[in-house]
């Protein structure tokens, strides 16, 4: 019998589009004025790990980088049905690129204990660069989908799973090995409603996991 497969949604916490604006002499976002929000595609990968959970079993878990103010954020994704919420937290991470970022996610997976899938958004609405999933792979040595627009099937007994990507002109439907990271693209599915009872054991009695840089066995200078 197959191990209860684990999936876990990378999640970032942006600042609405509309609302940031760049600053020219740090030359970074500064999203002090700005509503924040999960990132859009983090919410779609989420739906599509909770889907997952429904058809196949499991246990979805979210995993964040970023400052405390990303908590609640992460807290109304267990609202919406995640089973667990780690975020990692360290003012050593801050203005980290697309390089660490990978790196400290994958580290995170790690410490988790590995994953069936990760499933992250194609890329965050602040950043644009869709570095992230691949770098998450590479650190792992997971196998890798990008614009996943579907995931057709979930085979645990013959570890694979079968997903459709979009490329130009069309699409292709390609079988991966397991363990997997899957770059889910904005917009394919409708991100479920987050659960009134779910919410408030999420708001009131769930103890947020929240690991440091030396939690993973990392150093300020990496």
């Amino acid at each position: 019998m197959s191990p209860e497969p684990v999936y876990i949604v990378t999640m970032k916490v942006v600042p609405k589009t509309e609302e940031i604006r760049f600053d020219p002499v740090t030359k970074t976002v500064d999203r002090s004025k700005a509503t924040n929000e999960i990132n859009p595609a983090d919410k779609n990968a989420l739906e599509e790990a909770l889907k997952l959970k429904d058809k196949y079993g499991g246990k979805v878990i979210v995993l964040s980088m970023g400052p405390p103010f990303f908590e609640p954020f992460l807290r109304t994704a267990l609202a919406m049905g995640a089973d667990d919420a780690i975020l990692i937290s360290d003012k050593a991470l801050a203005g980290s690129d697309a390089y660490v970022t990978s790196m400290v996610l994958a580290k995170g997976i790690q410490k988790i204990g590995g994953a069936t899938l990760v499933l992250c958004g194609e890329e965050s609405s602040d950043g644009s660069t869709g570095q992230v999933p691949p770098g998450i792979a590479t650190w792992l040595g997971y196998s890798l989908a990008t614009f996943v627009s579907k995931i057709i099937s979930l085979d645990l007994e013959n570890k694979k799973v079968v997903v459709r990507r979009t490329i130009k002109g069309g699409y292709e439907d390609i079988d991966l090995p397991l363990p997997a990271v899957l770059a889910i693209e904005l917009g394919i599915n409708t991100p479920r409603f987050p659960d009134f009872r779910r919410k408030r054991w999420a708001e009131k009695e769930y103890k947020m996991t929240i690991w440091n840089i030396h939690d993973l066995g990392l150093k300020p200078e990496e």
